[in-house]
Formats: structure tokens, sequence, C-alpha cells
């Protein structure tokens, strides 16, 4: 019997929003039922794929084997638990389920406030977007406290909520490194973010969100620290901290001090 086609994704390795896709998979164990197909973010797009997104950009996108072509992660996320609806990751209460996608809508925010602080070049600037990230893992504790406060996850399990935000606690591994931002661990302090720690650290170390590593995330996203995304040359630079070759885990690790200095490509090793 001829194996069935399977999905395609086109993605960006290191894409948090990819990342989604393939922890949803890993949970269902369902990894190999779709056919991750990576695109260099240091090129132009090829135009045979701008012609299957009709002239956009951003990735990921999911093709199926009719051809037909879905947009936005969390779009492409719900098709997937459509799809492949056995193990279930999304709540099937309706009332957990919505408690879930209320949860999901504080994720633009908080990958908004994540960005921009790392992309600042303003050290005026460090200050208030320090306390407005506080203020955004202030909001995802307020409502863990509210919906779940002493369990790990927002329910029982790594679910949902989980998928759509860890890789965001992943990416802000860059805001540790370039920033020196951490949540508070010594009281006084106002708001609490115990519950919100315990979440995102139980997120970090759950193995269906392994695709990653920090090393990965502080050298690739050099680029971004120093106010340059999606693969944008910066001054005097040749090539994107973004690039496939040479692997990332030869280069050396970045300097910190995102403000003082700006490396050469000689010194992040490309």
């Amino acid at each position: 019997m001829t194996a069935p086609a399977k999905l395609i994704v086109h993605h960006i390795p290191v894409c948090p929003f990819s990342q989604r896709l393939e922890i949803l998979l890993a949970l269902k164990g369902l990894r190999n039922r779709v056919d991750f197909r990576v695109v260099d973010i240091t090129q132009p797009r090829a135009e045979w794929l701008l012609k299957k997104t009709r002239g956009t950009t951003a990735l990921p996108i999911l093709e199926t084997p009719e051809g037909r072509i879905l947009k936005e992660s969390l779009v492409i996320l719900q098709y997937l638990e459509d799809v492949f609806p056995q193990p279930a990751v999304a709540q099937a209460d309706p009332y957990r389920r919505a408690v879930e996608n209320m949860m999901t809508r504080l994720e633009g925010e908080f990958c908004t406030q994540g960005y921009v602080f790392v992309m600042n070049q303003n050290p005026e600037r460090r200050e208030a977007l320090r306390e407005g990230m506080l203020k955004q893992y202030a909001r995802l504790n307020d409502f863990l406290m509210e919906h779940a406060p002493d369990g790990t996850y927002l329910f029982e399990d790594f679910g949902w909520a989980e998928t759509v935000f860890t890789p965001f606690f992943m990416r802000f591994w860059f805001l540790e490194y370039y920033e020196d931002f951490d949540l508070p661990h010594e009281p006084p302090h106002e708001p609490p973010y115990e519950r919100v720690r315990r979440w995102r650290d139980a997120c970090l170390a759950h193995p269906a969100a392994q695709q990653v590593s920090k090393e990965e995330i502080v050298k690739l996203y050099y680029d971004y620290a120093k106010g340059a995304g999606n693969g944008a040359l910066l001054p005097g630079r040749q090539r994107s901290s973004f690039v496939f070759e040479p692997d990332w885990r030869g280069r050396p690790w970045p300097p910190k001090d995102k403000y003082g200095h700006s490396a050469t490509d000689e010194e992040l090793g490309l």
C-alpha cells in the first residue's frame, strides 16, 4: 500500500511560531507525519514559495497534499489538532477550552514586549522595557492564580496554552543574556511571580519542547539584539547571524554588551 502524502510545513528552524507546530506533533508522537522544509531567512524568498503564499513572506505556512496553503501558526496549530485529533492536546470540555483560549489571547502582547525589549538600542529605555516585560509576566501570574493556583500547568498536563507560550519562554533567553533580565527571586517584590515562574520553568523542561537550546537562541538572535530582525544585515556586516553555515555549534558566544559594542562577522564566527 502506498503511504499517504505528508503535509508540508515551510519554515525557519529557529522560529518560535514553527516550534509550536513541532511541540504539538511531539506531544502526539506524530512528528514524522509532517515534512518540515527549511527556508533560509537570510535570502530573498524564492519565487516558487511566493507563488504559493501569494506574495507574503511570513512563515511558517502549511501545504496540504492537494496544494492548499494555510497561514498563521495558531491557525495551523488548530488544523493539526483537527487532522490528528488523538491524543488531544486542546481541552475537550467547552469551559476549559475557553479558559485556555483566554490565556492564548495574552500571547500577542507578551511576544511583542519581549522582541521590542531585545531589539532596543537605546540604553535609556532599558528600565521602562524591563518593567513592561515584568508586567506581562504579572498578567500571566494573575491568570494562573485565578484558574490554576496550585498546579504546575494551566490544567493537569502540558497542553495547548503551554504549546503556545513555551517557544517564547525559550526565545526570551536572549533577554536573560543580552539584558540581564529575569523574574525577581527574592521577596519582597510586587506583584508576585512565583506561580508564573513555576509554569515557565516546567514548560522549558518538558521533553516535547526541546527542539532548540539556549546556546542556539543566543547565537542566532545576536542580530535581533542589535536591532536587525528577519535576516537583515547590520552596517559593516556581510553575513547574518541566522546563516546556516558555519553551524551555530562551532561559533563563539556573542558579546553580551549589545549597547557598547557591535561584533564583526569574524567575532561572531561567521
